[in-house]
């Protein structure tokens, strides 16, 4: 069990653990249905398409602005202020550690994560929404990233073999459960990908046949 104000000179939180989550949850709810909202006005896609839109935009804000302050903040843990997303990752760092003692893979990991994949994600939204040829090839390589960045995140942490979790509620909800989502999501995201890139495929070959 790691002790985060007496090992790594993190400050405590001033927010509650339950403002930071709820105030987490609203802006991703807000995000969500407005991308709902407005790709709802475009006749031409279905319920799929504007679940993917919903998800696109959602997970690029949350590389680009809240992974991003991480990557480029790394005073965070020390700050004293209510900024609400030095709150968040000093919260998070209870279920890892790395993150408040600056570690170098997660720094790298994140890193990539916010500069590349952020942006990528927004333009896999785009180009859902306006039919670009190029949305299931974009969609497929942000998803083999993320998926990446994950294999490397939880691997890391067995090779080292430490304990990085202030407690077994913040390993599984924090470590295991939240990270999972951009294993599963992705996971399912990229199967569809693969699947409408092999139609394609198969399409231009039964067509040389005849």
């Amino acid at each position: 069990m790691v002790d985060l104000s007496q090992h790594l000179d993190c400050l405590p939180n001033v927010l509650s653990q339950a403002t930071i989550l709820c105030g987490y949850a609203l802006a991703s709810l807000v995000a969500v249905s407005i991308s709902w909202f407005f790709s709802g006005r475009s006749q031409h896609l279905d319920r799929m398409e504007r679940t993917l839109i919903c998800w696109w935009i959602f997970t690029g804000l949350t590389h680009l602005i809240l992974e991003g302050y991480f990557v480029f903040t790394p005073d965070f843990c020390k700050k004293t202020t209510t900024n609400f997303f030095a709150e968040v990752w000093k919260e998070y760092s209870k279920g890892d550690s790395r993150y408040a003692a600056r570690d170098s893979a997660v720094v790298a990991v994140e890193g990539i994560t916010s500069v590349i994949e952020g942006p990528a994600s927004l333009l896999a939204a785009h180009a859902i929404l306006t039919r670009k040829p190029y949305q299931y090839t974009l969609q497929l390589a942000v998803c083999l990233g993320q998926l990446y960045g994950d294999i490397v995140y939880f691997a890391t942490t067995w090779l080292d073999g430490k304990e990085y979790a202030a407690g077994p509620v913040y390993f599984w909800f924090y470590y295991v459960f939240l990270n999972n989502i951009w294993v599963v999501i992705p996971s399912l995201i990229m199967l569809r990908c693969w699947r409408k890139i092999t139609e394609v495929f198969k399409m231009i070959e039964n067509k040389k046949h005849y």
